[in-house]
């Protein structure tokens, strides 16, 4: 059943609400109006958000840490079967109409009964127990804090914001607590991927470096 969200009366107050850039907002279906329906006709890459597409901002480099990331989670699952990973254009429902999509998650096979995926949802429902955000340069903190709230609100436990142009990723626990680490350190899986470690720097390597 769909949910309308409260059309706002101005562009300000639009922007103010979404936290975003206003090149990434389509204008068609009208803002406050777009539906799942209208997500899933749209030949861009979007997130619905109150009623509005938000185009998905993701650069190169941002899309080659992402399937780095996914190849490196995907090998540790082949000896340690906990679940199932996704890429950038999975789409999940954190709720009615509130439709995200993590440039990498993870979810427990605990979600799936008889490790069964649902066979004709395009738009999964259900949330992602480990989301990761890289950081591109149009997201704002606002943005990202946004995101935060939604994804632990839906039942997220671990959320990784990575900034590519520090080397800098924030492992979050709740919306407002984090570790910081930098290409010197290990990234722990937890509870959600017991057993996994990420090295900084390795992944950084086999993403390739800037010139």
């Amino acid at each position: 059943m769909s949910i309308a969200a409260p059309i706002p009366e101005t562009v300000r107050d639009l922007l103010d609400r979404l936290g975003v850039s206003p090149e990434r907002i389509l204008l068609r279906p009208s803002p406050g109006t777009a539906t799942e329906d209208d997500l899933l006709r749209c030949s861009r890459l979007c997130e619905l958000i109150d009623g509005v597409l938000v185009e998905k901002a993701m650069g190169f480099y941002e899309s080659r840490l992402a399937a780095v990331l996914v190849h490196l989670i995907e090998t540790f699952l082949e000896e340690n079967p906990l679940g199932i990973v996704l890429e950038g254009g999975g789409m999940i429902r954190v709720r009615p109409e509130q439709v995200r999509l993590p440039d990498v998650s993870f979810l427990s096979w605990d979600h799936f009964p008889d490790k069964l995926l649902p066979a004709d949802e395009q738009i999964l429902n259900v949330p992602p127990d480990l989301a990761v955000e890289i950081l591109s340069p149009s997201n704002t903190p606002k943005e990202m804090e946004r995101k935060r709230r939604e994804y632990f609100a839906a039942g997220c436990k671990l959320y990784w914001e990575m900034d590519p142009a520090a080397n800098l990723l924030k492992a979050y626990t709740s919306v407002k607590r984090f570790k910081e680490l930098g290409e010197e350190d290990i990234v722990s899986g937890g509870n959600v991927l017991s057993g996994f470690k990420l090295s900084m720097k390795e992944w950084l390597q086999r993403a390739g470096r800037r010139g």
